[in-house]
């Protein structure tokens, strides 16, 4: 079966696995960036960062200011969604986090990526058979999200936390990618 279309929330169907697909770039791509070579699942690789071993040890942080008005040029966010649609969760979560970290507290375009973030971590969790700590984080996405509701920096965010709930709560529901308003979406 194929991509089955909501307003800028792709949802493909995939194998009844929980990972995405075998293949991260048959997802489609937003920005150049490369995928590191495995899916850190706590427990089941080196971890990213602290160990040797890790796809992440000792790489740079990457160092880039988010603004939601030109979230198009902001190569770190594009990154990050490609990793949150191909199923690296965790990786997906580091990229955004690093460009939340440089944001003022209280904002929206914080609360935005705190969100995405949150949404990232409840697809590991579901991954991980984690299911009532998926939809808890849900929930805490959904209200992060609050006060950025509708279509925010190419996303249409109401449409991604109904897609990630359902997907927590039914775990048969393959995981949603992220489609970006005005931006050919990932083939």
């Amino acid at each position: 079966m194929g991509p089955v279309r909501g307003r800028r929330v792709l949802v493909l169907t995939r194998s009844k696995t929980t990972l995405p697909t075998t293949d991260p770039d048959a997802v489609g791509r937003y920005s150049g960036r490369g995928f590191p070579p495995y899916r850190f699942v706590p427990g089941q690789a080196p971890h990213p960062t602290r160990d040797p071993r890790g796809h992440s040890y000792g790489a740079a942080e990457v160092r880039e200011d988010f603004d939601p008005d030109r979230w198009r040029e902001c190569a770190a966010y594009l990154h990050g969604v490609d990793l949150f649609n191909a199923g690296f969760w965790w990786e997906a979560h580091e990229a955004l986090e690093g460009l939340w970290a440089r944001l003022p507290e209280p904002s929206a375009p914080r609360s935005f990526l705190q969100g995405l973030i949150q949404l990232s971590a409840a697809l590991l969790k579901r991954h991980m058979g984690h299911g009532d700590a998926a939809r808890r984080l849900v929930a805490k996405a959904r209200e992060t999200l609050s006060s950025v509701r509708g279509d925010y920096a190419g996303v249409a965010v109401d449409a991604l936390v109904d897609a990630v709930d359902g997907a927590a709560a039914d775990h048969t529901v393959e995981a949603p990618v992220i489609v970006l308003a005005g931006v050919d979406p990932p083939a």
